[in-house]
């Protein structure tokens, strides 16, 4: 079975992409820790991992980026409040380009073909989740490592997206139901650090929006 690496974040995007890949691909997950607040997020990639069988799940630390990102954004930097819509403060400075590059590495090393995030077409304000620079990264990264491509000691790699596939958050959703039942209302999707999401911030508003839209009843414990 061909190979591929997953940006394997804990939320329900990162975890429904597993389950709409699992019939096609052996998965590896790596899960990074940047220095964000929302850690919990961690544990639940810890669970899911073993849930949804990847072959393999590695937890990466990162946390020297919360340094370098400063005062940049929100989720990374003890001041600001995180907005309960969309701003560009919630922006993490190129983060999946960061990721994507790292788990490459991985995924040239495996002789992976394919590269995978949880971007979908509701991602559309965030630059590093577009279609447009996910194709760019792709070329750069495999031009990278043309010549071992060239004499079959590497696979080139695809970055796979939802968003390049046109996939919506609710067609995620309803994926990710088939395969884990009840159990997807345990991915983690706050950008806060509670025992429950918060219920209001910008995320916690995607995620129930997205799950009105599935049609799905949302079993998701929420303080607010």
């Amino acid at each position: 079975m061909k190979k591929a690496v997953v940006v394997f974040s804990g939320g329900v995007d990162s975890v429904c992409a597993v389950s709409f890949l699992k019939s096609q691909y052996e998965l590896y997950g790596i899960t990074f820790s940047y220095g964000q607040k929302a850690n919990t997020e961690i544990a639940a990639a810890r669970s899911f991992a073993k849930k949804l069988g990847l072959k393999q799940h590695k937890i990466v630390d990162i946390g020297f980026m919360k340094d370098l990102y400063d005062d940049s954004n929100v989720l990374t930097s003890t001041k600001g409040n995180i907005p309960s819509k969309f701003e560009y403060s919630i922006v993490v400075p190129i983060r999946n380009a960061v990721f994507l590059s790292i788990s490459s590495a991985w995924a040239f090393t495996l002789n992976a073909s394919l590269v995978v995030y949880g971007a979908h077409t509701g991602d559309k304000h965030y630059p590093d989740c577009r279609p447009a620079f996910a194709k760019k990264l792709e070329g750069a990264l495999n031009q990278g490592e043309i010549d071992g491509i060239n004499s079959k000691l590497r696979k080139s790699i695809k970055i796979w997206s939802p968003y390049r596939e046109g996939l919506s958050k609710s067609d995620l959703l309803k994926s990710g139901m088939k395969i884990l039942g009840d159990s997807i209302f345990k991915t983690w999707s706050c950008y806060s650090n509670k025992k429950y999401h918060c219920g209001i911030c910008e995320s916690c508003n995607n995620r129930k929006t997205a799950f009105q839209k599935a049609g799905i009843t949302d079993k998701t414990k929420y303080l607010k």
